[in-house]
């Protein structure tokens, strides 16, 4: 009767039966902090209070939509598209086609790695770059929930094996450091070694996406893609160098203030300065974006408050305490449960990186205690932490390749995002985290 396993289980159940997310996330926190003892005014009181936790990522989503369909008016992204159009009709055979096809996946796969630590923007580019190439992905009869998984691969292995960008927060800053405080004598070059092998459990997952699950063409109404494009752009050369400069402003202001927001805005103001927006239609542009976005931040806004009522409850803590006196001294089961349980407070709280602080606290004693080595106990703490970020419905990581592939309506969130990346990885990852476990 743990309150975040029944609430989480309630909120993957309303989910899958496609009660919108909103009300799955609300419903479900109302009940987990009823069913731990919370007051329904203390259970409302929490929730609320959470919900500001959220408006920064909503409001950034808001700001990437408008600077997204700003980039669109300016004609560079027709370009991108119709550049790739013209290569796949004169390579109408098959094999050609079938080749293109994994060009694409390659490219858009090392965009998302890049996107954690060359160029650290996280999910920005994705509602910029994904709806131009929707058409794209129509004529090659792309399947969206591979595109999906592929995504979702870069957005996550990236940082639990390199030390850089988002991984060098995730492995030196937090992973490491919580180890540090629990009592794990290592050092920061066994971090991402031991994490290896879980990473391989990413690979595995997306190998098989791209060709056993999601190999066979899925076709998709062009009509509707056509119907969610803003109107054709007329090509004209000044158009690409404001959106060029425009794109560098973003990018250059994101990174020096760390925030979406301030870079969205200034990429935004280059294009009205530069005459590709005009002002009197600023305001249909910026109703354009948000339209776009909007139910990804109301999602974002009530995973906040489903996190802040989960927390309250004291019911993580719990459960990750019970462990220890359920286990007995089955080594190989209680890896197993520890990684299950890693993937339910992930899928609770929202984020990996959250995790980390609240289970390393018991799991590096009791790893400790069942005679896991201390590379053993990397993998296990890093792997739960891991673990429910592919798969989770209020994931930065799903809602991310969502916020582009549903541009025109023919992305199901939870049916063609979710449910994939949870198969394709979290399976995976116990698997392969259990075998880190067990072997290292």
């Amino acid at each position: 009767m743990n309150p975040v396993v029944i609430a989480v289980c309630v909120m993957l159940a309303l989910a899958l039966l496609r009660v919108n997310v909103v009300v799955a996330l609300t419903f479900s926190a109302v009940l987990g902090g009823m069913v731990s003892g919370l007051t329904l005014p203390e259970t409302i009181s929490a929730f609320e209070g959470g919900l500001g936790g959220g408006a920064t990522i909503a409001l950034s989503y808001a700001m990437l939509g408008t600077f997204a369909v700003a980039i669109s008016r300016s004609g560079i992204t027709d370009l991108l598209a119709q550049s790739v159009v013209k290569k796949l009709n004169g390579n109408e055979n098959q094999n050609a086609s079938a080749a293109l096809k994994y060009m694409v996946l390659v490219a858009l796969g090392l965009l998302a790695i890049s996107s954690q630590n060359v160029i650290p923007v996280h999910i920005a580019f994705i509602p910029i770059v994904i709806p131009p190439l929707l058409h794209v992905f129509a004529k090659l009869n792309l399947d969206r929930r591979l595109v999906a998984c592929v995504l979702t691969f870069g957005l996550i292995t990236p940082y639990m094996v390199l030390p850089v960008g988002f991984g060098g927060i995730f492995l030196n800053n937090i992973l490491l450091k919580n180890l540090h405080d629990n009592g794990l004598d290592v050092v920061g070059s066994q971090v991402p070694q031991a994490m290896l092998l879980p990473a391989a459990g990413m690979l595995f997952g997306v190998l098989v996406a791209a060709f056993i699950s999601y190999r066979k063409p899925r076709q998709y109404s062009e009509e509707k893609i056509l119907a969610a494009e803003p109107e054709k752009a007329e090509f004209k050369p000044q158009n690409i160098l404001v959106a060029v400069i425009a794109i560098a402003a973003a990018l250059g202001v994101q990174l020096t203030t760390g925030s979406m927001i301030v870079g969205a805005l200034a990429g935004f103001m280059v294009f009205t300065f530069g005459g590709v927006i005009k002002w009197k239609d600023t305001q249909d542009v910026f109703t354009r974006g948000v339209h776009m976005m909007a139910m990804i931040g109301f999602i974002m806004i009530s995973a906040a408050g489903f996190a802040a009522v989960m927390k309250a409850t004291g019911g993580v803590e719990t459960l990750v305490a019970s462990l220890a006196s359920t286990i007995g001294d089955n080594k190989p089961l209680a890896a197993l449960l520890m990684l299950v349980v890693g993937l339910l407070v992930t899928m609770g709280i929202g984020s990996s990186f959250s995790t980390i602080p609240i289970i390393a606290t018991i799991y590096v004693p009791l790893a400790l205690a069942f005679g896991f080595s201390p590379m053993a106990t990397i993998a296990l703490v890093g792997t739960a932490a891991a673990l429910g970020d592919a798969g989770s419905p209020a994931s930065d990581s799903t809602l991310g390749p969502t916020s582009g592939l549903n541009a025109d309506g023919q992305h199901e969130h939870i049916w063609d995002t979710v449910v994939p990346t949870f198969i394709h990885y979290n399976l995976p990852l116990i698997a392969f985290g259990w075998i880190a476990a067990m072997t290292l």
